[in-house]
């Protein structure tokens, strides 16, 4: 009697024990949407919005264009730029430049106005680095002029309360850029032509 209870009490540990690692192999192995297969345990999603990526960690993701049979998720993936956070990262960046100290970064739907302070002789080098660091983060269609003009940081932060939609911010954009193409815009200067 004591062998069959022992029997099947071991028996349905077993049961439950397999039960309960089948749940957490397909946890562990899909993404929450379905759409994606994530080897990386430590990711919170299909990549770590939480910022907890380590630097040394490759990112790796593969999508497909229909992951479950007959539905079509490829157009849910568009974000739009986040252009604090990219004018944040251009700033920090060129303060990262010898001999450039204060920057100061206005990042619009298709340029980048960047002001910055420095103290070398060779002012067209310090505008070519800016603008190569700039060049280096947004995508390669914004129009990036730079001045080592502090006068002018004023007005490019007046406009930091403006969005693509506030009036007469176009003409106003263009008076401001004539004035910044009278400082040096480095040896790279196709990208404003």
């Amino acid at each position: 009697m004591n062998k069959i209870f022992l029997f099947i009490s071991v028996s349905f540990l077993f049961l439950i024990t397999a039960c309960n690692n089948d749940d957490a192999a397909v946890e562990g192995l899909y993404n929450k949407s379905g759409n994606t297969i994530n080897v990386n345990d430590q990711r919170a999603d299909i990549y770590n919005k939480n910022g907890k990526n380590k630097s040394e960690d490759f990112g790796y993701v593969r999508h497909q264009k229909e992951p479950i049979m007959g539905s079509n998720v490829s157009n849910d993936h568009y974000e739009a730029m986040d252009r604090e956070k990219t004018a944040d990262t251009i700033s920090k960046l060129c303060t990262d430049i010898p001999n450039v100290d204060d920057v100061s970064t206005l990042v619009t739907g298709e340029e980048v106005i960047i002001v910055y302070a420095t103290e070398t002789e060779n002012r067209n080098l310090a505008a070519d680095q800016v603008k190569k660091t700039a060049m280096s983060v947004v995508p390669r269609w914004f129009d990036i002029y730079v001045t080592d003009n502090t006068a002018l940081r004023k007005n490019v932060e007046s406009y930091a309360t403006m969005d693509s939609d506030s009036k007469k911010v176009e003409y106003a954009l263009d008076e401001l850029i004539k004035e910044i193409k009278k400082s040096p815009q480095g040896d790279n200067d196709d990208n404003n032509q």
